[in-house]
């Protein structure tokens, strides 16, 4: 499948037709003020392993930009996705007992014995998994089920998802991925059982973690989490050997690990209770604090203009979703 995109998108919204999305209107949504980029995808709601999934049905080169990097990253995914292959996320794949190399029975149109790939994020939050076009037409899913929109930088998610609104018609259906993102982040346990003491789940760990580096709001934490890993949902490693949820290096994370909120002993690389803070000493260390250097410590983390634009995009609509 050749080397990761070098371009990122973050899917901020996400509207669904029953009937499809037409050209007229994935031309017209195009044209909205606020609009960096837009991606058509089959979907429906099927059975996989006699239970209930939400599947969405997608080019691999067109889709592996919107998801985390570690999943861009991945060779395996986008291989295992273009040979016609299921993957879903890993709360999915506990859900529908999903085991990789193994096929299982997937009932939509017709009932077919589909391989499953593996698991991995994927930053569409509501879809349980994704196959390539041609086994999305086999199973009969709906043709341009959605569109996936990515916002510029500063666009207000509220108002554009509105303007969606009227274009897809009191059918249609807008979602709003980035507020649904953050609402998971504080439901969802960094650890379960969760040890006492320590915060209670993702969005409470960006939290603490950003009172470590005076300055620095938590929403950078989360977008970086995000766009890496889908906190945590893909820890890697990836082709370059980036680990954990925050995606270190293993000679990076030798000079910033340290012990943040996990157990007691040598830091942890995988561990979110370690990562996380230690990514907000690294970012502090390089200027993080104060919002003249921000961009540049996040270029320091990940060396790439179009990362640190998608860092701060991401990270002022969780502000703006999380006043």
């Amino acid at each position: 499948m050749g080397p990761a995109p070098r371009q990122h998108f973050v899917p901020d919204l996400i509207a669904a037709v029953p009937g499809g999305i037409t050209a007229a209107q994935l031309a017209s949504i195009k044209k909205l003020s606020g609009v960096v980029a837009v991606l058509p995808v089959d979907g429906g709601k099927i059975k996989v392993n006699g239970k209930n999934a939400d599947v969405l049905g997608v080019s691999p080169q067109a889709f592996r930009p919107w998801t985390p990097l570690s999943t861009a990253a991945s060779t395996t995914v986008w291989s295992d996705l273009s040979q016609g292959e299921l993957i879903s996320t890993g709360a999915a794949a506990g859900k529908l007992h999903l085991t990789a190399g193994n096929s299982y029975p997937v009932s939509a149109a017709v009932l077919e014995q589909v391989p499953f790939g593996g698991a991995t994020a994927l930053s569409v939050n509501g879809a349980d998994a994704v196959v390539n076009l041609t086994r999305s037409a086999q199973l009969g899913l709906a043709k341009n089920f959605a569109v996936l929109i990515s916002a510029t930088q500063g666009a207000n998610l509220k108002t554009l998802a509105a303007q969606v609104e009227s274009v897809v018609g009191k059918s249609g259906q807008v979602v709003n991925l980035v507020s649904y993102a953050l609402q998971t982040a504080g439901t969802q346990p960094v650890e379960t059982p969760a040890p006492a003491g320590v915060p209670a789940n993702w969005l409470e760990l960006f939290k603490q973690s950003a009172e470590l580096c005076p300055g620095l709001s938590w929403t950078v934490l989360a977008a970086i989490a995000q766009i890496e890993s889908g906190d945590g949902a893909n820890d890697g490693p990836s082709s370059a050997g980036a680990e954990g949820p925050m995606q270190f290096l293993p000679s990076t994370w030798a000079i910033w690990g340290a012990d943040g909120f996990g157990p007691a002993g040598a830091p942890d690389i995988e561990n979110p209770l370690d990562a996380v803070p230690s990514a907000a000493h690294m970012l502090c260390a390089d200027g993080a604090g104060s919002s003249a250097t921000l961009a540049g410590a996040i270029f320091d983390y990940n060396h790439a203009t179009w990362y640190v634009d998608e860092v701060l995009a991401l990270a002022g609509e969780y502000a703006q979703n999380n006043p």
